[in-house]
């Protein structure tokens, strides 16, 4: 008898699901904007994308193609999404425009920020919305709660 570990090799104990109306067309958005690599997919009858993982660096993410019976609604559906996908990326500038380019919506221009970051954010073409970020001064939360104080007297 074998033994497995509760989380596999290679995976984070958190991983996001994506549920996507148009789940094909999204992987290729998701290769050509962040270099992200489709590490496998599962196909439902009429070749509908019933899962994926995909890898953008050391993160892996699954999706699916919307199924509402199933309960897998997308953001394009629910009309929006609360939730905002991070994701640390080399150039954020490159980043943001290439996604602009290929469909997404911006929501906030790229901008060096407080905390220490370089940031934009927009929306991608299948309604889920991204947080590009690189790193560009080491911040402490003391030190960034004083510019936040500053930022907001």
């Amino acid at each position: 008898m074998t033994t497995s570990k509760p989380i596999p090799k290679g995976e984070h104990g958190i991983t996001p699901y994506l549920i996507i109306k148009g789940a094909d067309t999204a992987i290729q958005f998701y290769t050509r904007v962040f270099g992200a690599k489709e590490i496998g997919r599962l196909l439902m009858p009429g070749g509908v994308i019933g899962h994926a993982e995909m890898q953008i660096g050391d993160a892996k993410f699954m999706l699916a193609e919307e199924n509402v019976e199933w309960c897998n609604t997308s953001p394009v559906t629910l009309g929006g999404t609360p939730v905002t996908i991070a994701l640390y990326v080399d150039d954020v500038d490159a980043t943001y425009q290439l996604a602009l380019d290929s469909g997404a919506t911006g929501t906030m221009p790229v901008k060096d920020e407080f905390y220490g970051l370089r940031v934009g954010v927009f929306l991608d073409p299948f309604g889920h919305k991204w947080h590009i970020m690189s790193h560009i001064e080491d911040v402490s939360f003391d030190e960034m709660q004083k510019r936040c104080d500053a930022m907001f007297a």
